[in-house]
């Protein structure tokens, strides 16, 4: 299938577009109107953009179906705050239902069962059932269109920031087992950033990784694998040595089973070495590959 986006309906669009640009975190934006009437409601177009001079950005479009624009714009374009909750798997349902399109007068924090919390630096009231709050000022905002489903990129800047110390590890951080965030996917699939789902990539050495055209040519064009265990295998800096003390019983019994027939040996080493890989075992499965 190709698409030509000025070619298809923008509801059909809409759909194609957040299906393939998933997951996307979820900011829970709460605001006050001019006469300080609270509104509370998440947006899916959102993301961090910078932390020197911490900046975040966030767009509540245009409406698909008859082009209007919604309270939190408004509010925003009025007051130039907003206060950004994350929002966590034990509160989805709730925040989902403060997206429905209450009259102007309706608040939300009361609809969804919220609780607000005021806050220090700006006006509009922080959601106290989320374990991470920014308040911001709006620094600017941005029309992408003026017709449905254009999106209004509102720039702004956390000048305070609250964090739930129960999210937290030994160390400090945030620990996304512990924070337990969802995320939009397309329609009205979400996804569940906890568990098995999350998982760790190591980032580049600074020292450059070989990369995979460096690697051997038996690893580079293995049957079993893949491109992401060839990815770490790639992410060091020198290729390795054979480890003499590298002492592996699993090994030697590849060996010992698989020695007379090179082809069957070398699938069996490659599934051994991607078993360690998936692991994060990256120096135990050089040795594996090494060992052919």
């Amino acid at each position: 299938m190709i698409i030509d986006p000025s070619a298809i309906e923008t509801s059909a669009l809409h759909a194609y577009l957040q299906g393939a640009v998933a997951p996307r975190p979820i900011c829970f934006a709460s605001t006050l109107n001019a006469v300080g009437r609270p509104n509370l409601s998440p947006f899916s177009f959102f993301n961090l953009f910078g932390t020197n001079p911490p900046t975040l950005i966030f767009s509540p479009s245009r409406r698909v179906r008859d082009n209007t624009v919604k309270h939190t714009l408004e509010n925003i374009l009025a007051t130039k705050e907003v206060v950004i909750n994350v929002v966590t798997y034990g509160m989805v349902q709730q925040a989902s239902l403060s997206s429905c399109d209450y009259p102007q007068e309706v608040n939300e924090f009361e609809k969804a069962g919220f609780t607000p919390l005021a806050s220090e630096r700006v006006q509009p009231f922080r959601v106290k059932e989320s374990p991470v709050q920014m308040e911001c000022v709006v620094k600017e905002v941005i029309a992408t269109g003026t017709g449905p489903g254009a999106g209004n990129l509102v720039i702004c800047e956390p000048v305070l920031i609250h964090l739930d110390d129960t999210i937290l590890n030994q160390q400090g951080q945030i620990d996304p087992h512990k924070i337990d965030l969802v995320a939009r996917m397309g329609g009205d699939f979400y996804v569940r950033a906890s568990g098995d789902a999350v998982f760790e990539v190591a980032k580049p050495n600074m020292q450059l990784g070989i990369g995979i055209d460096a690697l051997p040519a038996h690893i580079r064009h293995s049957r079993i694998l893949t491109g992401n265990h060839l990815g770490q295998l790639g992410n060091v800096h020198t290729l390795p040595y054979i480890d003499a003390t590298f002492d592996d019983p699993h090994l030697k019994q590849i060996f010992q089973y698989y020695s007379l027939t090179p082809d069957e040996l070398e699938i069996e080493l490659h599934r051994y070495a991607a078993i360690l890989l998936d692991k994060a075992q990256l120096q135990a499965a050089w040795q594996v590959l090494l060992s052919q």
